[in-house]
């Protein structure tokens, strides 16, 4: 028999991933609330950083969405 819900771990671990992704997303956004008028290097570096952490917790909400039973597929494919 199969379960329809996912396990407890498992909406436990996609919660957590996310609130990881939520936190990357407001890192993005108080990064962007702060940015000068004319952006330096460091400024680019730091954008290039934030938004390397907040895609990869966006990758791993949907991966652990994915194992809790969560797969959308309209998501899923290529609409290009």
């Amino acid at each position: 028999m199969t379960d329809l819900y996912p396990a407890a771990d498992d909406r436990e671990l996609l919660r957590q991933a996310a609130a990881a992704h939520t936190a990357a997303a407001r890192d993005v956004e108080s990064f962007l609330r702060r940015l000068p008028q004319v952006p330096d290097p460091a400024d680019i570096t730091e954008y290039a950083n934030l938004l390397t952490r907040e895609e990869r917790a966006r990758a791993d909400r949907e991966t652990a969405a994915d194992v809790a039973g969560l797969t959308i597929p309209s998501l899923e494919s290529d609409q290009g």
